[in-house]
């Protein structure tokens, strides 16, 4: 078996070559950008005003001058004005230009205009306040938004700001999600007493909305002649397929077998991790489709959902890799097999701001109820047995 590590690593070598698509700024919230977005010129473009009250010379403050004469005033949306007179001050907005010839200013609240003349009623003025100086948030040709950004609402404002009405973004993979079993009923039948409902395929595709990615559901049955006309048909119109169930070593698991005779090649099948031992992953020629075979236990389904499907697709997209994340343990923790761990944790902030994570192991794989009061998972490294409180590990994707 391989390791988790082996595991990430091999499925992050075989991506999807996912085309460029341009779309409005509306439609690629939550794509992920194919290319730089660059500075068309200085941010901010201009000297910007940022409080309402008046402009001068500092030099005539520093001579001592406390009296201006207003000479008029600068509006935002107004080419620049110009002070001619070094000794009066122009009224001005906030947005707008600073008037050419003036260097500071002072707000209203510091002013008292009386007949024409705008006395500072402040001991203490610094030369430049109250002004946003030209380019000092970003020169013109500096990249605003790189490549493989997740674009996100913030992003389209600025975006707008450099008059780029369409985007370059990854193109969505088409995906299809297969449950498999004779078990399984639809979610709006009654079961019987030997029967589930679905659930995992649910889940899967909820979770892939993050991604923006919109998947669609399928059944097939233990059948393996049938399975494997359905897996065909799927593997026509379909770029990643998720399987949920039929991967392990029972008599009915007929996933992987059916998937090589598709010519679907296998990269890897188990990984030395609970839940989730009987992973299987593979792609057909040339990494034009890819397959992830997830266990049909509920917990193993989400756990295999956050830690390799959802990165390997933000992967194919071109997103740049999510900061790691960490917490640490609230309590004593003991998990003795030679296995990484996905223990499934409650998060929490401490007083002292550190992020604690209070484990739930639950009943094992099925117990997918003990996931409603859980938060992510956390990963305990297989070389390790005891896990102290206060131990800092790696969190998998908070959902």
């Amino acid at each position: 078996m391989l390791s988790v590590h082996d595991a990430v690593r091999i499925t992050q070598t075989h991506l999807l070559a996912l085309p460029d698509q341009m779309v409005t700024l509306e439609e690629a919230v939550g794509r992920v950008l194919r290319q730089p977005l660059t500075a068309d010129r200085d941010v901010p473009p201009f000297n910007r005003v940022t409080m309402d009250g008046i402009a001068f010379r500092y030099e005539a403050f520093a001579g001592g001058a406390r009296q201006f004469r207003v000479l008029g005033s600068q509006f935002a949306g107004q080419p620049a004005s110009t002070l001619t007179d070094p000794t009066g001050c122009l009224e001005v907005m906030t947005g707008a230009v600073l008037p050419l010839g003036t260097d500071t200013v002072v707000r209203y609240e510091d002013v008292q205009i009386e007949e024409g003349i705008a006395t500072v009623q402040v001991a203490e003025v610094q030369a430049g306040q109250n002004i946003h100086p030209q380019g000092n948030d970003r020169p013109a040709g500096d990249v605003l938004l790189r490549e493989g950004t997740l674009f996100r609402s913030v992003d389209v404002a600025v975006a707008a700001s450099v008059g780029a009405s369409k985007v370059s973004v990854a193109t969505l993979p088409r995906v299809a999600i297969i449950a498999t079993g004779d078990e399984l009923v639809g979610v709006d039948e009654t079961p019987a007493p030997h029967q589930i409902r679905h659930s995992n395929i649910y889940m899967i595709r909820a979770a892939l909305r993050a991604l923006g990615v919109r998947a669609m559901l399928h059944h097939l049955p233990d059948d393996r002649e049938v399975l494997k006309i359905g897996l065909q048909n799927l593997l026509e119109h379909n770029d990643v397929f998720i399987l949920s169930g039929g991967v392990s070593a029972g008599k009915a698991d007929f996933v992987p077998a059916t998937l090589t005779e598709l010519g679907v090649q296998c990269h890897f099948h188990k990984v030395e991790q609970r839940p989730g031992k009987p992973l299987w992953f593979g792609t057909t020629e040339g990494n034009k489709q890819v397959v992830f075979g997830l266990p049909g236990n509920p917990v193993s389904t989400v756990m295999c959902t956050y830690k390799y499907v959802l990165p390997y697709l933000r992967a194919a997209m071109g997103q740049t890799a999510p900061r790691p994340m960490y917490a640490q343990l609230a309590e004593l923790f003991v998990f003795r097999p030679a296995l990484t761990y996905f223990l499934p944790v409650r998060l929490q902030y401490a007083p002292d701001g550190r992020l604690l994570a209070h484990p739930l192991p639950g009943s094992g794989s099925g117990d997918f109820t003990n996931l409603t009061g859980a938060d992510a998972f956390l990963e305990l490294p297989a070389d390790q047995t005891t896990f102290a409180e206060g131990e800092a590990l790696p969190v998998v994707s908070a959902w």
